[in-house]
């Protein structure tokens, strides 16, 4: 058995999640720690903040990177220590860092993907090799760099015989299609928790809306959710990705203001959670009619409304949580770079073509050695 750790911090900011992960000669996998250390408030702001053009960027964002390389660190000091793991026996970490930009294929026909994350520290910080900036070469070889996960979906939730689908519930909400015989298929579906969240914040004063319970509340209102499913990323086939340089609040704005009469606060709520649910449905309308299984993972796993407004508005298929097939859905993701480090350190492909558009296909990341 060889011992990979995975580092995951996604869009929603919430913080990291670590695995510590053994896999067998034939790839298979066993989860043997798992650890989530929060942002601290100041630099999940800082890091909120560096989505968008401000004063003295290139300072802050390398302050930024240090600061989530030490709570990288902290996150490996607590697995090694919770699992009485030796640094040295760790092969290698896969590292996501903090992407605050992601615009493939833009500006210059190249565009790029910008994942915050000092890598040289967490390599002096935890005595391991490190294996980050895991979507560049993607994005260089024509691709979104984005979803990565579906290729590791496929190798541990794929059946010979059901038609599954895999939906991560982050800031972003993204699908993989798993259907025997054919290609997989992966995409951003569109947002998830980042506007739910940027809305509780700004209404209520509470970082997420636990459980679903205030959008419960709420009625969806037709007019916005129309407006809001009107934005053209929506009708694009994949492959596509996107992120908060398309979905932010300033993109909420301008659709709320020009609405024909003011909207309350809980229905606005409940309208996100449905504009979530309607555009991953119609995806799978669209892509994949034959899925008959729906496996949700991510922090919006845990939304009980959004999982029976998921349920309702796809009666065909069992909407279940990746916990059915093994893996806990807070550690799916970072797992999927414990196996993206894996394929690194064997000099294997991490991407799919057929799922970000690259021109083919491409071992993926950097290596700041121990």
């Amino acid at each position: 058995m060889s011992l990979y750790i995975g580092l995951m911090s996604g869009t929603s900011l919430d913080g990291v999640d670590g695995v510590l992960t053994a896999f067998d000669a034939d790839g298979g996998l066993q989860l043997k720690g798992h650890h989530h250390e929060p942002f601290g408030d100041a630099l999940r702001s800082e890091l909120l903040a560096l989505n968008a053009a401000g004063d003295n960027e290139l300072h802050r964002a390398a302050l930024a990177a240090n600061a989530v390389a030490r709570t990288y660190a902290s996150v490996v000091t607590t697995l090694l220590y919770e699992s009485s793991t030796a640094a040295r026996d760790v092969r290698a970490l896969g590292a996501h860092g903090q992407t605050v930009r992601h615009r493939p294929g833009e500006f210059d026909g190249t565009g790029y993907t910008c994942q915050l994350l000092n890598g040289a520290l967490l390599a002096e910080s935890t005595g391991i090799d490190v294996v980050c900036d895991l979507r560049s070469r993607d994005v260089a070889a024509g691709g979104q760099g984005a979803p990565l996960a579906p290729a590791f979906h496929a190798g541990v939730f794929g059946h010979t015989s059901e038609a599954r689908a895999v939906l991560n519930l982050g800031g972003i909400a993204n699908l993989t299609l798993l259907e025997p015989g054919q290609p997989v298929i992966g995409f951003d579906s569109g947002p998830a928790n980042a506007l739910m969240d940027a809305w509780c914040l700004r209404h209520r004063g509470e970082a997420f809306d636990a459980d679903g319970t205030w959008a419960a509340s709420g009625r969806v209102q037709p007019e916005l959710l129309a407006a809001l499913l009107s934005e053209p990323y929506f009708a694009l086939l994949p492959p596509k990705s996107t992120g908060r340089d398309l979905f932010h609040m300033d993109w909420l704005d301008a659709h709320l203001a020009g609405l024909s009469q003011p909207v309350a606060a809980a229905d606005v709520q409940a309208t996100l959670a449905m504009l979530t649910v309607e555009s991953v449905a119609r995806e799978l309308d669209r892509h994949a009619p034959a899925v008959r299984a729906l496996f949700v993972c991510g922090g919006g796993a845990r939304n009980m409304h959004l999982l029976r407004q998921l349920a309702a508005r796809l009666p065909q298929a069992r909407v279940s949580t990746t916990a059915e097939l093994g893996l806990p859905v807070d550690q799916v993701e970072a797992a999927a770079f414990a196996w993206l480090a894996r394929r690194f350190v064997e000099r294997r492909s991490g991407n799919l073509p057929e799922v970000t558009g690259a021109r083919g296909l491409r071992q993926l990341g950097a290596l700041y050695p121990a």
